[in-house]
């Protein structure tokens, strides 16, 4: 079984753990209600894509 001869080092530890983040995802605002949504999405607040409607009101 491998075992490590040297303890890892905080840097050596801190430089490999630099891309371990959480990341926001893309949010714009609606052009039609200003609210802001996912990027290349259909808006949860007035349901329209690109200028124009895509979910009926019910």
């Amino acid at each position: 079984m491998a075992v490590p001869q040297r303890r890892t080092s905080k840097t050596r530890r801190d430089k490999r753990r630099t891309h371990f983040k959480l990341v926001l995802p893309g949010m714009v605002k609606c052009e039609q209600c200003a609210e802001l949504k996912m990027a290349h999405h259909v808006c949860k607040n007035c349901g329209s894509y690109k200028g124009r409607k895509i979910v009926k009101d019910q």
